[in-house]
């Protein structure tokens, strides 16, 4: 039978120790005699080899006083069984003020009670064994966990970092119009994305973009998006391509690259084209939300637009609207990452709120996000990426 425990016996006479292992007839663990234990630490500290001590009362030549002072120095781990020749009262006071775990009296006439009581003792102390060794496992694994999540959010910033110098530096005049932007990630790395810029004499473009999900699969995401809208600006000025001037035919190349990409991700957008010398917008919207708010002079409302999201299906069809622009207005487009800062539960309810929120006077971009209560929110807020593109004339 396997030995599952090794067992010290403390006993300054041989051969009483020895008609103790022999009554015990214990195959399953390994024993060993010593007439004294000089260095009690080594024996009963965490780093002792044993599993279980049976100890004596009657030893020659030990003081239990000074058995008492060196154990205060240490943690005792390994439990001890103590016996004795003798019923006295003192001995076996003094055994378990010194933390015995069992006293016997003739522990030879009752092997039976000490091998069970031998069995506990092993089987308490492997379990502290166990524990010891999960508690090192785990402070490694949390080490590497640690050092892994340094690494992570290194790269989480170097990636934040790469993916704001992808959001226009600044603001643009266009005409009479300036387009503006705002960005709260909840995470390092967002999935929404905003651009724009002029295209030709008297044309500027916009996108909003919300991707699904978070992180860095969904940033990935808006990497291609601004990479097809700077190739279609850069098709209109070297090919006089038009394409990036029309948002039905910009949503329709980024259904089929974003598909194409095989990443299980889909993007809500609003694509845009302003006209500053007609004064006209002609947008499409493909299943964002909150729909684009137009804002006016003593009037707030939603703008239509119908459309499915970009990335779901091959089949997806986005419909054209047309507005002419106001002398004076301010259009407003969020993320629906804005729905989630409002209380409501439905869906209705919180774009109500959401224009209840922007109506008053028109102001500029900033105003408005403190008016959404958005001014000194943190990423620790959130609890989705809130994008903001603000288009405006004659909002001093």
């Amino acid at each position: 039978m396997t030995q599952i425990g090794a067992v010290l016996v403390v006993d300054d006479q041989e051969a009483r120790a020895a008609a103790l292992i022999a009554a015990l007839d214990d195959p399953c663990h390994r024993y060993e005699i010593t007439p004294q234990a000089p260095d009690i630490e080594a024996v009963l500290g965490a780093d002792s080899p044993w599993d279980c001590v049976i100890c004596h009362v009657e030893l020659l030549h030990v003081s239990w006083a000074s058995v008492r002072r060196a154990m205060r120095s240490f943690d005792v781990q390994v439990p001890v069984l103590a016996v004795s020749d003798h019923r006295d009262m003192g001995s076996m006071t003094t055994a378990l003020g010194l933390g015995a775990a069992n006293f016997f009296v003739n522990p030879a006439e009752k092997p039976g009670l000490v091998l069970r009581a031998i069995e506990r003792g092993v089987h308490h102390r492997q379990l502290q064994r166990d524990l010891v060794e999960s508690n090192e496992n785990l402070e490694r694994a949390n080490a590497e966990l640690s050092h892994s999540l340094r690494i992570l959010e290194q790269d989480q910033a170097a990636g934040r970092q790469v993916q704001k110098a992808m959001f226009p530096a600044h603001s643009l005049k266009a005409g009479d119009y300036w387009f503006s932007h705002r960005i709260l990630p909840s995470l390092y790395l967002s999935g929404d994305f905003t651009d724009y810029f002029r295209v030709g004499e008297h044309q500027a473009v916009f996108i909003l973009a919300d991707v699904s999900g978070h992180g860095s699969s969904s940033a990935f995401a808006t990497v291609l998006l601004k990479n097809l809208f700077a190739r279609k600006r850069s098709d209109y000025l070297r090919r006089d391509d038009k394409t990036v001037t029309q948002p039905i035919e910009m949503l329709t190349l980024a259904n089929r690259e974003l598909l194409e990409l095989h990443v299980n991700k889909y993007a809500t957008m609003v694509v845009g084209c302003l006209d500053f010398e007609r004064h006209t917008l002609q947008y499409s919207v493909a299943g964002h939300l909150p729909k684009p708010v137009l804002m006016t002079p003593g009037h707030i409302q939603y703008l239509p637009g119908e459309g499915m999201p970009v990335g779901l299906t091959p089949e997806a069809t986005y419909g054209l609207d047309e507005i002419a622009l106001p002398e004076t207005f301010m259009l407003v487009l969020m993320s629906d990452g804005v729905l989630e800062t409002i209380d409501e539960v439905d869906l209705i309810e919180r774009e109500k709120t959401l224009l209840a929120r922007l109506s008053g006077s028109l102001e500029k971009p900033g105003d408005l996000i403190r008016r959404l209560d958005l001014g000194d929110i943190t990423s620790d807020d959130l609890a989705d990426d809130i994008a903001g593109l603000f288009v405006s004339r004659g909002v001093r």
